[in-house]
């Protein structure tokens, strides 16, 4: 059974100190949000500072290290997003902060709690992970504030968990396993239907579900990307066998980016989940965002990390917009930044490295202006080719009449089989029929009379030797028939060949129970 959510306060935050010319009287407070790895991909977050414009360059200094992880500042020569939605599956986004004002468009609640927008404890951490992807700052010349890694794109916010603080968090507990999991594969639905080119969701469940499988397909069919945060395993590295965290859906289904949090130095955090579905990794430990209340929040996880990449998608998306999922993976994951690879080429704590922008958008180029193969490419082309290659042999096309001839020595062949089998069942039949032995040159007995010196006793005759004898032999063979279909592993149907279906596998054993 999943648990959906589990609030924890992610172990060794400490009260931010007042940052230079910061007035008491503003009162640095520290906040945090862990959404579990086990529901949501969590997410702590502690106060940068009050929201004003005043201020806001030191937002943006604070947040100058992401941008430069990421490699940003050159892919934005390329794009900026524009064009692009950006489905945030997420506790919903507030459209009216400063730094996403005009960027965001409310899709549907599918939370199946009716918490309303205006109270302050709904959309915190989607809010947050919005203004990572799309937010384009504020000030005259928007040089202040959080500005996402696709400022020019737009937020499509569909509503689909709940925030620990959320006051009907307790109803949204309640709610059953699947019931969560179909409420988010309703959510991809609505994504995919309102044109979305990319999904960011920064949450997880510690099982698989047919419905967001079948809904992630529809997504792929549709070059929908979809990105999801690894989870934040916050200690449960060791339960299991092999010192992995529990895997983490929908990061774990196929096609879908899966990615781990690292720090300034590009050092997976203590907190990101090791284990197979890590592709790649972003900056997750203090990254500056904005929340529902106006202010600079410092937040950290693999939630951040999910958002920021799913930016860089979108980048890609807004470029080359034709590019598959598969395709804009292999572009992100195959560029990452050179110091950041591990020694083998992937590891489980930061898959293949950290993202880069740039180098991404320079793969999708590549991509892009690849052509398809022609249809009719000749075989050598695949196979070698030059003087020594051997041409592939022609087939002749098969029209109606090779079909029909197939057809014709086909049935003839069934027809051999079956008169064969015709006269095996003829002969045994004969032989069953046989009593005793052959006629003797006396004759058969007459009807009704004794049987001749040598010949066989009438089979009309009632009482006669051949009735009784014939009978025997055929209840014998039925007899022998089926107790060789029970032997054989064959059981009758019904209680005795459910007994012998479960008998072999419980005792690793191939006699099937029978008479002993």
């Amino acid at each position: 059974m999943l648990s959906r959510t589990r609030p924890e306060r992610w172990p060794g935050w400490r009260r931010l100190r007042r940052g230079p010319g910061c007035p008491r009287g503003q009162g640095w407070r520290n906040r945090a949000l862990a959404l579990a790895a086990t529901a949501i991909a969590a997410c702590s977050a502690a106060a940068l500072a009050p929201a004003s414009p005043a201020r806001a360059d030191i937002v943006r200094n604070t947040e100058a290290w992401v941008l430069n992880a990421l490699s940003v500042q050159s892919a934005w020569t390329i794009t900026q997003g524009k064009g692009v939605t950006v489905a945030v599956i997420d506790s919903g986004v507030d459209p009216d902060v400063s730094d996403l004002a005009g960027n965001v468009r409310t899709g549907q609640n599918f939370s199946g709690v009716d918490t309303s927008p205006d109270n302050p404890n709904w959309g915190l951490h989607g809010t947050w992970m919005a203004s990572l992807i799309a937010g384009h700052g504020n000030g005259p010349d928007d040089d202040g504030g959080i500005i996402g890694i696709a400022p020019e794109s737009r937020v499509l916010s569909i509503r689909v968990i709940t925030d620990t603080s959320d006051p009907n968090k307790a109803a949204y507990e309640a709610e059953s396993a699947a019931k969560g999991q179909r409420e988010l594969a309703e959510a991809i639905n609505y994504a995919v239907n309102h044109h979305a080119e990319v999904i960011s969701m920064s949450l997880g469940y510690n099982q698989q579900s047919r419905p967001v499988r079948a809904a992630l397909q529809d997504a792929y069919a549709h070059n929908v990307v979809v990105v999801a945060s690894a989870g934040n395993s916050e200690g449960l590295a060791n339960s299991n066998s092999k010192g992995n965290a529990p895997y983490s859906f929908p990061a774990n289904y196929p096609g879908v980016l899966g990615v781990a949090a690292v720090n300034s130095a590009g050092q997976v955090a203590s907190f990101s989940s090791e284990n197979l579905s890590v592709q790649v990794a972003a900056p997750g430990y203090k990254v500056p965002a904005q929340g529902r209340d106006g202010q600079y929040w410092y937040v950290s996880g693999t939630s951040p990390a999910c958002a920021l990449t799913a930016g860089v998608a979108a980048l890609i998306k807004a470029a080359y917009p034709h590019l598959t999922d598969p395709q804009v993976i292999s572009a992100i994951t195959s560029t990452t930044t050179p110091s950041t690879r591990p020694s083998g080429g992937y590891d489980d704590q930061v898959g293949f490295g950290e993202v880069n922008a740039a180098g991404a958008l320079t793969a999708a180029r590549k991509l892009a202006a690849s052509t398809p193969a022609p249809a009719g490419m000749a075989l050598s082309r695949h196979f070698g080719g030059g003087l020594a290659a051997i041409p592939a042999a022609p087939v002749p096309p098969r029209g109606p009449a090779g079909l029909a001839l197939y057809c014709l020595l086909g049935a003839a062949c069934l027809a051999v089989v079956a008169a064969a089998t015709s006269k095996l069942l003829t002969q045994r039949d004969a032989a069953t029929s046989v009593p005793g032995g052959p006629a003797s040159p006396g004759g058969p007995a007459s009807p009704g009379g004794p049987a001749s010196p040598g010949g066989p006793a009438s089979l009309g005759s009632p009482g006669g030797p051949g009735a009784p004898r014939t009978a025997e032999a055929r209840h014998h063979a039925a007899g022998d028939y089926v107790a060789g279909q029970h032997m054989a592993g064959r059981p009758a149907v019904g209680e005795e060949a459910g007994q012998a279906r479960h008998a072999a596998p419980r005792g690793h054993s191939h006699h099937w129970p029978g008479p002993s």
